[in-house]
């Protein structure tokens, strides 16, 4: 059993990038696939599926690397919260990433979104990562 879901989702990212594998495969749960809608509406990865074949289902992640230097578009990924320390923020005390060339992902009571939508929405809540 996984005590940190989220961990081990960004862990496996992270595994693949720096073997430069092209798919990575995740095991799935809803939080997962909202992160993964997230990294692929802000460009981190070039493409994502959900598979429904076993009963948990997997997430294939696609990703992104610059065509004639081969580096990732994830350069970091880092886990802010967790189960141990959990890490809230509020709308006037939101974290910018990278003085804003990154971002954060949070868990608000209005679904997963970046710090910059949060900020829009008028929404605080747990980081769960940063991406840059």
């Amino acid at each position: 059993m996984n005590t940190d879901p989220i961990a081990d989702y960004l862990t496996r990212v992270r595994n693949a990038i720096k073997a430069n594998h092209r798919v990575v495969e995740i095991p799935a749960s809803n939080l997962k696939k909202e992160i993964t809608k997230v990294l692929f509406d802000k460009g981190y990865i070039s493409n994502y599926k959900f598979d429904a074949d076993t009963v948990q289902g997997t997430i294939k992640i696609a990703l992104k690397y610059h065509p004639v230097s081969k580096v990732s578009a994830i350069r970091t990924l880092k886990r802010i919260s967790k189960p141990g320390l959990r890490k809230y923020a509020g709308v006037d005390n939101m974290p910018r990433v990278l003085n804003g060339l990154g971002i954060a992902i949070l868990s608000t009571s209005k679904g997963i979104m970046t710090d910059k939508e949060a900020r829009l929405q008028n929404v605080g809540g747990e980081v769960l990562c940063y991406v840059y």
